[in-house]
């Protein structure tokens, strides 16, 4: 995907429900677009619509366009937008636009261009955005695209694998699961794998730089049954911000209907700042039963901690 896009008109409506019209220069704020009816202190601050779309629907419509007719703030050209993902970004020299939701439910006869035409190209390649940082934006602007990666921590935690007694089987399920997941997406994702010894500080010493690099997500395995060696939901308890009981409880009750030993794993799941840790058992087997129920979870848990409501 073309990592910059150009800005080739930018425009204003001042009632909703209306074609937006050319300005010479919107400014941003922590509202949007100052002056212009949708701004506001929701996640659909500015509209944006790639000239690739506008073009597309002026053949079907058998008319020219105009720039700001499917009320879109800022008209672009150089990529398709809508193959961008919530919580990518669009940085200028001196604004930054995070995209906040792909497209939107149509409203119809209340929008000028569906009453004309009968249809509209919005609510399926339009995409919105929330300020980031304020300032002004013009016809021949240039935003680099900048994607939003996904990152992970993997933490194996063993005394045999850690010393190279025993192969470490767990940790690399779960990267190959991870990548299995997100082939068919559009997410770009990086992982990190440790393998460390059950000892407490050590854990904790890998969680705290887990959460200075901004990790999405930690992933431990190993260290969740009962035995003395067992330290890993004792690490991380105490570290929670909010406890996520619900996933835990239920792939134990899922699990152990048919394994009752399933139900001895002491496996938490939680948030600390803005990161989501996860402790799994030790076992191939449970790593996989456990991040089939887990994985689905992901940008939903993401989203969610970044004030976005996208049901």
């Amino acid at each position: 995907m073309n990592s910059k896009i150009k800005v080739i008109s930018v425009n204003i409506s001042v009632a909703k429900g209306t074609i937006k019209l050319p300005v010479d220069e919107i400014i941003l704020n922590d509202r949007g677009v100052e002056t212009d009816a949708h701004a506001g202190k929701w996640h659909r601050q500015v509209s944006m619509l790639g000239t690739e779309s506008v073009n597309k629907f002026s053949e079907k419509a058998k008319r020219k366009i105009n720039y700001g007719e499917f009320a879109e703030n800022i008209t672009t050209e150089g990529m398709l937008l809508y193959e961008t993902l919530p919580l990518d970004r669009f940085i200028s020299n001196n604004t930054e636009l995070e995209v906040t939701q792909i497209g939107k439910e149509c409203h119809g006869s209340t929008c000028a261009i569906f009453r004309e035409v009968g249809n509209c190209v919005m609510p399926k390649e339009g995409i919105f955005c929330r300020v980031m940082k304020g300032g002004n934006v013009k016809a021949g602007d240039e935003f680099e695209y900048i994607p939003r990666i996904f990152s992970f921590m993997v933490i194996t935690l063993s005394d045999r694998a850690s010393s190279g007694e025993y192969e470490d089987k767990s940790g690399p399920r779960i990267i190959e699961l991870l990548n299995e997941f997100y082939a068919d997406s559009k997410r770009q994702i990086d992982i990190e794998h440790t393998i460390i010894p059950d000892h407490a500080e050590s854990l904790e010493l890998l969680i705290h730089k887990a959460l200075q690099n901004n990790i999405d997500f930690i992933i431990t395995t190993g260290g969740t049954g009962i035995g003395p060696k067992d330290i890993t939901p004792d690490v991380v308890m105490p570290m929670l911000d909010k406890e996520l009981p619900g996933i835990m409880d239920m792939i134990r009750l899922k699990y152990g209907t048919d394994k009752p030993g399933a139900l001895l794993s002491r496996s938490v799941a939680g948030i600390i700042d803005n990161s989501f840790i996860f402790t799994l058992p030790g076992s191939v087997k449970a790593v996989n039963e456990y991040m089939k129920e887990i994985m689905p979870l992901f940008n939903h848990l993401v989203y969610t901690v970044n004030e976005l409501d996208l049901h």
